[in-house]
């Protein structure tokens, strides 16, 4: 089989496609060098040339630390490249210096509502998301966990959890949309719930509401007796 560049990847396979499509965690390491070289040379990708940075450093560590000499010895990383990464490992250390601030309060499931209907608005796919919050029901992010249309086999515990465990969080709501604009719980919501909300009993993180958003309109499974306080 002959080279083929990204651009001649299917779509749902590019990398770039896939960051601005996923978000930027759903891209290994490999895959976010190969956004930041852009190309890779003659005969191969920039996945391929990523690759062989990875290969021939160790790690991203050993990356940010190299000099110029030292990439020499990749074939394909000349000084633009080299100057890209540069450029992105600063951005990366001067973020991590920035203060961090975290998000807003949420103190009722209207709270949650107002913060996710403009993104879930005229979306024609279920999309299932996780907050993490802190011990003061402040937000510390929110993770996208699935797409489509919402089932007990969808919607994974380990997934669900993934990143509130990773990120020390105190607690979670989970939120997800109806396309069809009506937000009333079918059976799949109810058993979603009633699962997600035993696996954080044995974990240690509690789940505070599951809220269903439809158009101009909002249903929370806690205020409906599917959570208990």
């Amino acid at each position: 089989m002959g080279y083929k560049s990204i651009k001649d990847w299917p779509e749902v396979e590019r990398p770039r496609e896939r960051l601005l499509r996923e978000g930027a965690n759903s891209l290994s390491t490999a895959q976010l060098l190969a956004i930041i070289l852009r190309t890779g040379g003659k005969g191969r990708s920039a996945l391929d040339l990523a690759i062989e940075v990875l290969d021939t450093f160790g790690d991203l560590t050993k990356i940010e630390v190299a000099s110029l000499i030292e990439f020499n010895s990749v074939k394909g990383m000349g000084t633009a490249k080299i100057a890209q990464l540069k450029a992105a490992f600063e951005l990366g250390r001067r973020l991590a210096e920035e203060p961090f601030t975290r998000g807003p309060v949420f103190s009722s499931s209207r709270d949650v509502y107002a913060y996710f209907h403009g993104r879930f608005k005229n979306l024609k796919k279920e999309v299932f998301c996780c907050v993490l919050l802190d011990a003061k029901n402040r937000i510390l992010k929110d993770c996208r966990v699935s797409e489509g249309t919402l089932t007990n086999s969808l919607i994974h515990p380990r997934e669900a959890f993934k990143d509130a465990i990773r990120e020390s969080a105190a607690s979670v709501i989970f939120v997800h949309n109806h396309p069809s604009g009506d937000p009333s719980p079918s059976r799949e919501d109810i058993l979603v719930t009633e699962r997600l909300v035993s696996v954080g009993e044995v974990i240690g993180i509690r789940v505070l509401d599951h809220v269903i958003t439809g158009d101009e309109k909002y249903t929370s499974m806690k205020e409906k007796g599917y959570i208990k306080t």
